[in-house]
């Protein structure tokens, strides 16, 4: 039995039916015209061949009698790969389009919690002759760092699969008892408790040293500032509302040499340059629906807490917030701006890492976080209610060489994520051999185009590369220089 941590458990008790918590990638992947019709045979035998590599895909969740706790993870009976790996076929005429609403429909269905949490597709039909490879698998297993090393334990650097050992002979557990998950969440509470304890002195020094959350500091030549101290808190917008589980999905690329091109231009990071494309694109995107905020939004940018050397299968991050400085409509004032606001939240969470739980106290915890995850759906129904943040943005750094999939090379790389109520959009975006590759998933409901703004995020881009190349430098950058 392995037990769940807190956090990795908060992501099965916070989910709903409007709210799934699982986390996926779509790949068009490049077969030769003879293997296609035997794709998804290949692939399917090719996942069977590695499940040992990667003890998530092998894992279900043994739970205790009206969830006094949270569950563990035993090893399940024999993994059913005709259930896990399916197959589907887009209807003619085969668009690009069609595929992403094929991808939202498959990414809004919960997965089956007494078989292991995940699910692969085969999507054939595509005209151009790419087949889609679509893969979900729970939050509760797996982060985007753990997600990357999940990828390279499947997939291969050439298109002749590597030799990989031999499963050992596996030893399947029996569904544990009451008394036995009892005792497993009683020892790991009180280790928790322990750990608590222990950080405790090392929290008095970070809050005497005064750190506090700020927002953007306002730019040269700007219009409104932005919240001064506090904590920074986003404007309601068409964005921010209760959701249903219906779903939209958006894709865009961008060549990750131009981005690094404009960052150094800027003297900015990758990182900055990437909420300042989603902060053009959503002013684009909400000046066409009406009017532009007078006050910025505000991302919830996660950020990882793994150290090196991490491998472990299992969720190790946080949240900041970063102004997205959208009251701003110079393109590079809104970069120094985004510059600025995120060095702060991560100078803050760089200090406070050692202290940053990813775990608590088991007994009682799933009571509490199904009653949270109630509440906050009502508040987020609510007239008038100020969200936290507008936007979920994160960057995920992928593979810089090409990856195989049963012999078939994967083109793209784009991210499936997650949307919750009050956040009906996320864009999150994985670096893959030369390319940022966007996946923007939405609530159908908040977001029902959420195609135009993966268009303004290509417009978006196509601006600041314009304005760098005339050689304009951002006003922080000019700055910096005096």
């Amino acid at each position: 039995m392995k037990p769940l941590s807190g956090l990795d458990s908060a992501f099965l008790y916070l989910e709903t039916p409007e709210t799934p918590m699982h986390v996926g990638s779509l790949n068009l992947v490049e077969v030769p015209a003879r293997q296609r019709a035997r794709f998804h045979e290949k692939a399917r035998a090719h996942i069977g061949r590695r499940l040992h590599l990667a003890p998530v895909l092998t894992r279900r969740l043994a739970t205790l009698p009206w969830d006094v706790a949270s569950p563990v993870w035993v090893e399940d009976r024999e993994v059913d790969l005709d259930w896990h790996v399916r197959r589907v076929k887009l209807p003619r005429p085969g668009t690009m389009a069609q595929m992403e609403r094929l991808v939202a429909k498959l990414h809004s269905e919960p997965l089956d919690r007494s078989r292991p949490l995940w699910r692969f597709y085969v999507i054939e039909g595509l005209a151009s002759g790419e087949i889609g490879w679509y893969s979900k698998i729970h939050h509760a297993t797996l982060d985007g760092a753990a997600g990357v090393q999940l990828a390279q334990a499947l997939l291969d650097a050439t298109a002749v699969p590597r030799k990989v050992p031999k499963a050992p002979a596996r030893k399947l557990d029996e569904t544990p008892g009451v008394r036995e998950l009892l005792g497993v969440a009683l020892s790991k509470s009180a280790g928790e408790v322990a750990k608590l304890l222990g950080a405790l002195p090392e929290v008095a020094r970070l809050l005497k040293a005064g750190l506090k959350v700020g927002g953007a500091p306002r730019a040269a030549k700007s219009g409104s500032p932005p919240p001064k101290g506090g904590l920074p808190l986003g404007p309601p917008t068409r964005i921010n509302v209760a959701i249903t589980g219906q779903r939209a999905y958006a894709t865009a690329s961008i060549p990750l040499a131009q981005v690094k091109a404009i960052a150094k231009r800027h003297g900015a990071k990758v990182n900055d340059v990437v909420l300042a494309l989603v902060s053009g694109a959503l002013r684009r995107y909400l000046a066409h629906h009406g009017a532009v905020p007078r006050k910025p939004l505000i991302a919830a940018v996660p950020v990882s807490l793994r150290v090196e050397g991490d491998k472990e299968y299992t969720t190790r991050a946080t949240m900041v917030l970063a102004n997205l400085a959208t009251h701003l409509a110079d393109p590079l004032e809104r970069l120094a701006a985004i510059r600025a606001s995120a060095g702060k939240a991560k100078a803050i969470t760089g200090a406070a890492k050692s202290v940053i739980p990813t775990d608590f106290v088991s007994i009682g915890a799933p009571w509490l976080l199904v009653a949270a995850a109630r509440a906050y759906g009502y508040t987020q129904g609510l007239k008038g209610w100020t969200p936290l943040a507008n936007v979920v943005v994160s960057n995920i750094p992928g593979p810089d060489k090409p990856l195989f999939l049963a012999g078939g090379r994967l083109r793209t790389y784009w991210p499936v994520s997650i949307v919750e109520h009050g956040l009906g959009l996320n864009v999150t975006v994985e670096s893959y051999c030369g390319s940022l590759d966007f996946g923007l998933l939405a609530a159908a409901n908040a977001v029902p185009d959420v195609g135009r703004i993966a268009r303004a995020l290509i417009e978006s881009h196509e601006e600041l590369l314009a304005l760098s190349k005339n050689r304009r430098r951002s006003p922080l950058s000019m700055s910096r220089r005096k």
